[in-house]
């Protein structure tokens, strides 16, 4: 009996060895004809999409040392002056008419402190709306709204809660729904905040000046404040990426060519402005860039300015975190395929801030970052080290994202000492990225999903103006998930992938890149087993 099962493990270990010698046989035969050529051709691309990127990032990275030099500020670009006490003749009338319009979803942890924020707004109580527009399914959570807005409205507050049958368009249908009520039309402007998003009371103050004496304005955004930064490593490193988005890319954009994506939230927009532009519009999953774009085409000018901050919470469980991240990437390349002719076409603005919105906002920034982040830096560096002829040059592996690298990290100086960790997560959120960029591009599978980013009431922490109210109950812990639903399948093969090729890098490469292919397969782990929002990181 023992020699029988001998030998059957003897024939087994013949039959795996034959297999291999039939699969090393077979690589042998297609490598130099079929992979080495293939992988040739994967470095050369990369590194013309890495040129590009990095021809972008110093663009913008000297465009906004000449803005600090010559302090150039929007209140001296644009006519500013602050607004007057009310007129002894005219009275409040002196003042615009404001819609505030806060769309909110289901936001139990939240919605007391956006309503709160926003019914403090200095500002002629007589010129103001405040329009909750509440999409909520859970019968208890909208029972909780309405009585926060009436808590407000009879505090002398001119609130309306406003609510739908369906949920179509998602916020967009919402937004675009509020603008239908007969009220509205006595608004100039409109004012919008997510429900996790406080403004400061100034914030109109400072804000609708530059539309009134600058009549060809059509929005002007505020910055993102994050209150819950400090949470954990995944909140950091969000921190990082969205600091230098507005610190540079929004402001660039503003005070070159008078245009940038609008971010959803946190700004203010002249109705007349939104409805020439064709009003909220729900066929990608980023309305706000769509009607940016369609807006700028009819030759209105967009502000940014940095100054004005208004406070709002990071996701912070990587689930929620990727979601967002699938819809701010899926949406603009889809955005991309469905407006790029429109854009090219156009008559009514010059050929480069046509030319602007082409190349560098859509197809650098929204298409070309993703893809080469993740094909050059996890698929083809890592294949090279594996593949003999392949040669990668230093200049672009280490060089040009060395240079992007301390561009992106300058916005946030108090997590230099973070870098290496935001270099590998970005890595690893690129492969979300590819994927949802690819889908956007295609149309295809999820490329109209909506899911609403989870707040979980991390701005409760810290200490709120106290004109504005408390929640009247901490939020409720999140039930414990089910060990498996915690781990990330794809981040864990590339991971493995990553952790085989600082292997072989290490015992037989020629490049020695291992120690950032090893950090880099940690990274890919890390975040496989979920359990990159609990690490906290040193101030």
């Amino acid at each position: 009996m023992v020699r029988g099962e001998l030998e059957t493990v003897v024939l087994q270990s013949i039959t795996l060895n034959g297999i291999l010698d039939q699969v090393l046989m077979l690589w042998d035969l297609i490598k130099e004809p079929l992979i080495v050529p293939l992988l040739k051709l994967m470095v050369n691309i990369c590194l013309v999409m890495s040129v590009l990127l990095f021809i972008e990032r110093v663009y913008m990275a000297i465009v906004k040392v000449f803005i600090k030099l010559l302090r150039r500020k929007p209140e001296k670009n644009y006519k500013w002056e602050a607004m007057q006490g009310e007129d002894l003749e005219l009275g409040s009338s002196a003042y615009p008419m404001v819609l505030v319009q806060i769309p909110m979803y289901n936001e139990r942890e939240v919605y007391q402190f956006s309503i709160g924020a926003a019914c403090v707004l200095s500002w002629p109580s007589d010129r103001i709306i405040v329009q909750v527009l509440d999409d909520s399914t859970d019968l208890a959570i909208k029972d909780m709204v309405e009585m926060e807005c009436m808590k407000w409205a009879s505090k002398g507050i001119n609130i309306k809660y406003e609510i739908r049958d369906n949920r179509n368009g998602y916020k967009a249908g919402a937004l675009k729904q509020g603008l239908k009520h007969s009220y509205v039309s006595q608004c100039d402007f409109v004012a919008i905040f997510d429900a996790d998003f406080q403004p400061e009371p100034d914030f109109l103050m400072r804000t609708i000046p530059f539309f009134v004496h600058n009549h060809d304005i059509g929005l002007v955004q505020a910055r993102w404040k994050f209150d819950n930064a400090d949470e954990c490593l995944m909140t950091r490193m969000q921190e990082m990426s969205l600091n230098y988005h507005f610190i540079v890319e929004q402001e660039v954009g503003s005070q070159t060519y008078a245009f940038f994506g609008f971010n959803g939230t946190a700004g203010v927009w002249r109705i007349k402005a939104l409805n020439e532009a064709g009003g909220w519009k729900d066929r990608t999953t980023v309305e706000d860039m769509d009607l940016a774009v369609r807006a700028t085409l009819q030759g209105w000018k967009f502000v940014f300015v940095d100054d004005i901050r208004v406070r709002s919470e990071l996701p912070s469980t990587f689930k929620a975190f990727r979601y967002q991240q699938h819809r701010w990437s899926c949406g603009p390349s889809n955005l991309f395929k469905k407006m790029a002719a429109e854009i090219a076409t156009n008559k009514k603005v010059t050929l480069w801030k046509k030319l602007y919105v082409l190349y560098s906002f859509f197809f650098v920034r929204k298409v070309v970052a993703h893809i080469v982040t993740f094909a050059f830096y996890c698929v083809v560096l890592p294949l090279s080290c594996l593949v003999s002829g392949v040669d990668v040059p230093k200049w672009g592996v280490i060089y040009i994202p060395t240079t992007i690298t301390l561009l992106n990290a300058v916005g946030t100086p108090r997590s230099l000492h973070l870098v290496i960790f935001w270099v590998v997560f970005e890595n690893v959120m690129a492969m979300h990225r590819t994927k949802a960029t690819i889908i956007g591009l295609l149309e295809i599978g999820r490329v109209n999903e909506w899911v609403v980013t989870e707040k979980l009431g991390d701005a409760s922490k810290t200490k709120p103006s106290s004109s504005v109210p408390l929640l009247t109950k901490a939020p409720a812990k999140k039930s414990s998930s089910r060990i498996l639903g915690r781990f990330n399948g794809l981040e864990l093969i590339f991971g493995v992938f990553m952790l085989f090729c600082a292997w072989y890098d290490f015992n037989y490469g020629k490049y020695h890149y291992y120690i950032y292919l090893f950090l880099q397969s940690i990274a890919f782990f890390v975040v496989g087993v979920g359990y990159v929002g609990t690490i906290v990181p040193s101030k």
